[in-house]
């Protein structure tokens, strides 16, 4: 028998010590929830995960505005995403997709996929979605589903989820929203907002590492779900997995132990207290924001609000976002993100979610004062950090 030998195992040892995740997702996770992660694998169908499970979703609903039951997968955001468009579109009938972002053109190219007619409200990236040009489009036809970003994480701009709400309500067609870098940083409001299908997950200010889909149906959204034809579904089947939350379970086997975790997490955001977590995202955004411009990084987004869980800059020009990213990862190990597509090179983007604290904020923007200047430019030394003490100072 031949036994072919692998290659020596080198992936740990390129992970440097002092490696520092500052992505506007995934985030880095607290230790408490790591600790939870390496409890025992329970049996997805026994009474210990079923506690966990039902605990875990009584924990989501205030963070997600609702008190519909929690429907938990095992996949990226992505996921979801394509779940919430094969449970209620039929090929041939019109979908209204808001655009400001990137993650709206995804949902658009996730319809098109499936046969849907796509209709676009779309608005410069940088902007926030006008909801009078909804309303103008809702006129012209009646749509199967309207579909919108609240938080969009590629250029750092809120929309106004609660107004858009209000317009789709009036009409027949069920309103899909995507929070998946909103929910837990920033204010959602999925009941009272009108909101018939929230896709989130759990990497980013739910502070748990990638692997969790939520999805959260109203009865408006059930009701389209089970006549809508067309678009194969079993995994991601919401009739399939509405009776199984109801019952504390998934409807398929669950990343038991990513569960664990984000119920450590939950309970870490409700000892700080909701209302509390939101304010620090809110005071960690602004604080970084400011001193992003004292180090002569304009914020890119002109669109208002702005969001408190992603912070987006625009590179000065002659310098390239890309290499600005390359660089704070190659010498200090910080590892942000430009953006791919139409900003490619010419913005920067760090997260201000999850387990995140006023230190974090300082070593971003030491780190990015020493970054510039290795790259060439001449930033006042401290500027940054002392404009971003400033704001926390204030707060």
């Amino acid at each position: 028998m031949n036994i072919v030998t692998p290659p020596p195992a080198t992936g740990l040892a390129t992970i440097p010590p002092d490696y520092r995740l500052r992505l506007p997702g995934p985030t880095s996770v607290p230790e408490r929830v790591r600790a939870a992660l390496m409890l025992p694998v329970l049996s997805h169908r026994g009474p210990e995960f079923r506690t966990v499970v039902g605990e875990t979703a009584q924990m989501l609903r205030p963070v997600f505005g609702t008190q519909r039951d929690i429907l938990i997968y095992a996949a990226s955001g992505t996921g979801v995403m394509e779940a919430a468009l094969a449970n209620v579109i039929t090929p041939g009938e019109p979908v209204l997709i808001i655009i400001h972002g990137q993650f709206g053109e995804r949902f658009a190219a996730i319809a098109e996929g499936m046969g849907a007619v796509v209709d676009r409200v779309a608005v410069e990236w940088g902007e926030a979605p006008d909801p009078e040009a909804v309303r103008t489009q809702l006129k012209k036809r009646n749509y199967r589903a309207v579909v919108c970003v609240h938080n969009e994480s590629a250029t750092g701009v809120v929309a106004d989820i609660a107004a858009i709400g209000a317009l789709v309500r009036e009409t027949d067609a069920v309103f899909v929203v995507d929070s998946v870098s909103g929910a837990g940083g920033i204010e959602l409001q999925v009941d009272a907002w009108g909101i018939d299908i929230l896709v989130s997950a759990s990497q980013k200010a739910l502070m748990c590492p990638p692997g969790l889909g939520y999805v959260v149906v109203s009865a408006k959204g059930m009701a389209t779900v089970e006549k809508a034809s067309g678009v194969p579904r079993f995994y991601f089947d919401f009739r399939r997995a509405q009776p199984a939350a109801a019952k504390d379970e998934t409807s398929f086997t669950a990343p038991v132990s990513l569960v664990l975790g984000q119920h450590a997490a939950l309970t870490m955001i409700h000892e700080e207290g909701l209302a509390n977590v939101f304010a620090r995202h809110r005071r960690l955004g602004e604080a970084l924001r400011a001193g992003g411009v004292a180090l002569g990084l304009p914020i890119f987004p002109t669109g208002r609000p702005l969001s408190a869980t992603v912070s987006v800059f625009a590179v000065p020009d002659g310098v390239d976002g890309i290499a600005i990213v390359r660089h704070l990862h190659t010498r200090y190990h910080t590892v942000i993100a430009s953006q791919r597509g139409k900003l490619s090179g010419k913005v920067i983007r760090f997260g201000t979610m999850g387990a995140l604290s006023a230190g974090d904020i300082m070593t971003d923007l030491h780190y990015l004062e020493c970054t510039l200047r290795d790259l060439g430019l001449s930033p006042e030394p401290g500027v940054g950090c002392a404009a971003a003490a400033q704001v926390l100072a204030a707060a």
